[in-house]
């Protein structure tokens, strides 16, 4: 059962992220480093705690805003997803990866999103997960690669949550498919709200079947709230490929 209980906030007050590295450590937050040609890029994964290994076990890519960018003052397991986690942590479901972005964006042909589709490979070659329950999911500048990852690989996500990211009307027919849920503020900035309506109206043309939650007089953080909603996860679950 997934349960909410404290306020994100607080929870990322009084309740620092236990992180270590992978080899002192089998769940929760653990650091990762992915090699490539270009060196080493480090990560968060996060494993459930009643993870061993004998089960396919779903997954979530999340991608952060700009920010979070290496560099920022703060770190990606620190804003959107990882404090809802850490409100959850006994009982999340998900195996959690969050990269960092290091030159950005997250746009599906940039260095930063081909290092996420690389940190996710890594992750499925490591672990036993469910290919056929595997979630994409951002904010803001991560919204914005949500969109375009999906697009680039619509047959890899079993469902996509973007969240205050824009997206691009000329992806629509690919991603029509995908279980989508959109989340925005009314109150963020009046061209991005225009694009994320224009966006669902448009899935909605092709035969998708998207939801979406605007909030109202919520300006551009809209990821506290989403990501707080206990029946995201609920809803995550409920969608698998077949």
């Amino acid at each position: 059962m997934i349960r909410l209980i404290l306020p994100l906030a607080a929870v990322a007050a009084i309740l620092p992220f236990n992180i270590v590295r992978a080899e002192d450590k089998k769940t929760g937050f653990i650091e990762k480093v992915h090699k490539d040609a270009e060196g080493e890029h480090k990560y968060i994964v996060f494993i459930p705690h009643d993870y061993k290994g004998d089960k396919e076990t779903p997954v979530i890519l999340f991608l952060h805003g700009s920010g979070e960018t290496k560099g920022g003052t703060k770190q990606p397991v620190e804003v959107g997803i990882g404090p809802a986690i850490k409100a959850r942590e006994k009982t999340f479901p998900f195996i959690t990866i969050i990269p960092q972005a290091e030159k950005r964006p997250w746009s599906a042909d940039s260095h930063d999103g081909k290092l996420a589709i690389a940190i996710l490979n890594d992750v499925e070659k490591e672990y036993k997960t469910d290919k056929k329950a595997t979630y994409l999911t951002g904010l803001s500048m991560g919204g914005s690669g949500t969109w375009s990852l999906a697009a680039k690989f619509p047959d890899r996500w079993a469902a996509i949550v973007p969240i205050c990211g824009g997206g691009d009307l000329k992806s629509v027919e690919t991603i029509k498919n995908i279980p989508t849920w959109n989340f925005h503020g009314d109150a963020d900035r009046a061209g991005l709200v225009m694009n994320l309506r224009e966006m669902i109206k448009a899935l909605e043309a092709a035969g998708g079947k998207p939801k979406n939650t605007e909030y109202p007089g919520v300006g551009h953080n809209s990821w506290d709230k989403a990501y707080g909603t206990d029946e995201l996860y609920t809803w995550l679950l409920a969608n698998k490929k077949k």
